[in-house]
């Protein structure tokens, strides 16, 4: 199975990073805006956003190799 591409460290140190990756951080800055745009209990739709921040952070990979969006 191939490996989804994480984009990389987010915050590399010397070339090293032991931290997120860039997919991670995208993933949480997306995470951010879409609980801050819900009115209703977060618990109960943990894995809905969740499973949609890594779908925003995937295109935004996706994006990003291609130049930015069209």
């Amino acid at each position: 199975m191939r490996e989804k591409d994480n984009g990389g460290p987010a915050f590399p140190w010397n070339g090293e990073s032991s931290g997120m990756t860039l997919r991670d951080y995208f993933a949480g800055q997306a995470l951010t805006g879409l609980v801050a745009s819900w009115n209703r209990k977060f618990d109960m739709i943990a894995d809905y956003f969740s499973d949609d921040a890594y779908r925003i952070a995937d295109a935004m990979l996706a994006a990003r190799k291609n130049g930015g969006a069209a």
